[in-house]
């Protein structure tokens, strides 16, 4: 039976026999005091607590904040990652702690990487995730390669998710304990490599009990709250970064029911996401079946700057198309993937549900067919795809580039036609 060795508790005392070499509590064959690590500090309580366990353990810590963007207009807002004032407090935390700290700037790599990539996202009428982006580029390629100069053994982070590895060295990615906090959603992307050389001392405990570590090493960010917004978008409010990066890109257009009725105009598609109900800038219907039902967003039209509305009904999607397929750790798919059944999770907020791979096209792009119809899914978003006999264990993923709707399927035939 293959065992596994938990890579995620913090304890200087803790090691393991591998093949008759005895590792640290970071998998290691080196003393505490000689294992460099690096930590990615947001200024965030869960990468000071990851910092504060490692320094407590005695190894050799690192911190390094990212300055990403001009923080300007959300250095006073709570909740907004690596702005102004996270700086400030992730170089207070340090400073309690007695490690190093350098502060980056990664401006211009975030914005060619993750930032041009969402407004250009959502004018294609797509809904990105750029956290997704900022973890498979800036931090886990750009910051690791920093690391690895500044002669690190591992990278750490503050994310909620476990890394496993097997006694013949496999590393495999796992949901969080906590379910409630697990981030594999954002980390389908991460390689082997990167997985390899990375490290989440918080994904074996649950986020009550970081806290109460962040009050135990009475650190400066204890009562901080958790990051809500995408931290380059200060109120949540998408369209005003977006007409700030593409000024003259965004056109006015109709709001359209899936009848061809004109129910109102907007002032760009920019505004309006796959799924939303809440401020469309219309009333209900005044005539006709749908008088007192719900309308959604069901489909976007860019080239036509049209937002297309309609019942429930509309959203259901059956099948899913996802491409840049990333397998996470690839010996755990080797064998022909059409037909085999896995779990995936379409949204972050939603649970991951039963489907079946129909398509593979030599792993650049696969086609799922899900077990029960899918509400509100947007091109743009990922597809991360879980185990079907150990739903814990995270296979891998891709970005959705098709998620056929009754409304898509509508705006096909038409163009068609």
């Amino acid at each position: 039976m293959t065992e596994y060795r938990q890579q995620n508790g913090i304890n200087s005392t803790a090691s393991q026999q591998d093949g008759g070499a005895v590792k640290n509590s970071l998998g290691f064959a080196k003393p505490v005091s000689e294992t460099r690590v690096v930590v990615a500090m947001s200024g965030g309580v869960d990468s000071s607590v990851t910092a504060a366990l490692l320094a407590e353990a005695g190894y050799d810590v690192i911190g390094i904040t990212l300055q990403l963007y001009d923080h300007g207009m959300a250095v006073e807002k709570k909740g907004a990652c690596c702005a102004g004032a996270d700086i400030h407090d992730a170089r207070t935390v340090a400073d309690k702690l007695n490690i190093p700290h350098y502060v980056l700037d990664y401006e211009s790599k975030f914005k060619a990487q993750v930032i041009d990539d969402f407004a250009d996202s959502y004018l294609s009428g797509h809904t990105p995730i750029p956290c997704v982006k900022c973890n498979q580029t800036v931090k886990f390629k750009d910051l690791l390669h920093t690391a690895q100069e500044l002669g690190a053994d591992c990278l750490a982070t503050g994310h909620y998710v476990m890394r496993e590895q097997h006694d013949d060295n496999k590393v495999i990615m796992k949901r969080a304990v906590d379910h409630s906090k697990d981030q594999s959603y954002f980390l389908f992307a991460t390689t082997a490599e990167q997985l390899d050389y990375l490290r989440f001392p918080l994904g074996g405990m649950e986020k009550s009990y970081t806290r109460e570590l962040a009050f135990k090493y009475g650190l400066s960010v204890q009562d901080k709250p958790d990051s809500q917004d995408i931290c380059f978008v200060p109120q949540g409010r998408y369209g005003d970064v977006v007409r700030k990066l593409r000024p003259g890109a965004i056109e006015k257009g109709e709001i359209v029911h899936l009848d061809g009725t004109v129910l109102g105009q907007h002032n760009g598609v920019i505004d309006y996401t796959i799924g939303q109900r809440r401020g469309l800038g219309i009333g209900g219907r005044k005539d006709g079946a749908d008088d007192n039902s719900p309308l959604y967003v069901v489909d976007i039209n860019p080239a036509l700057h049209q937002v297309i509305v309609g019942p429930k009904e509309a959203l259901a999607v059956h099948h899913v198309q996802l491409n840049e397929i990333n397998w996470i750790t690839p010996s755990l798919v080797e064998e022909a993937l059409v037909g085999r059944d896995v779990l995936v999770k379409l949204r972050n907020t939603a649970p991951a549900s039963a489907a079946r791979i129909v398509s593979d096209e030599q792993g650049e792009r696969i086609g799922l067919e899900l077990a029960a119809p899918e509400y509100g899914i947007a091109p743009g978003q990922a597809g991360v795809i879980y185990d079907a006999h150990n739903p814990d264990i995270v296979l891998g993923g891709g970005w959705i580039s098709a998620a056929p709707t009754l409304a898509f399927e509508r705006r096909n035939r038409q163009t068609s036609a």
